[in-house]
């Protein structure tokens, strides 16, 4: 996996940072968003709805596991599995069908898909810095992702 690192300064700078990741988002993409509690992942995921054109708020769905966003360039799926307690209980309700829905899947709490883990995807680990700070570091697991990560450090 290669790795981009960039430390954001506020939650405008988060939010940025995931439009700017959404300029080169795809059909299918899909990102494993991991962090603690208040490490700014509902942020860095309204960034990316916002940079995808979308016109709704984004907002964590933590109590519906999914919230479909239509609006924009792609659709965007935005997944909170913290709630999540096996892998058996997402394949029961068909979750993995989303990666072919032709949209970007964003997966926060992934530790929670065990072995339904995709073969490829873009991993965003939030750390808390102190109020403000927070470190990112991007990594991708495939080509299509690689060139992800390449754009964002050409841009750096």
């Amino acid at each position: 996996m290669d790795n981009f690192q960039v430390q954001t300064n506020s939650d405008l700078e988060t939010l940025a940072l995931g439009k700017r990741l959404a300029q080169h988002l795809f059909p299918g993409a899909i990102i494993l968003l991991s962090g603690c509690l208040g490490a700014g992942k509902t942020v860095l995921a309204q960034g990316i709805g916002a940079g995808l054109g979308i016109e709704e708020a984004v907002t964590s769905p933590t109590f519906t596991i999914v919230q479909e966003y239509s609006s924009g360039r792609l659709p965007f799926f935005h997944a909170d599995l913290y709630r999540v307690e096996s892998p058996e209980e997402l394949e029961e309700i068909g979750f993995t069908e989303y990666w072919q829905r032709e949209g970007v899947t964003l997966i926060e709490w992934p530790e929670r898909l065990g072995y339904l883990v995709p073969e490829e995807y873009l991993a965003i680990k939030i750390a808390y810095c102190d109020s403000t700070q927070r470190q990112i570091a991007i990594n991708a697991l495939g080509s299509s992702y690689q060139q992800i990560v390449d754009n964002l450090q050409a841009r750096a």
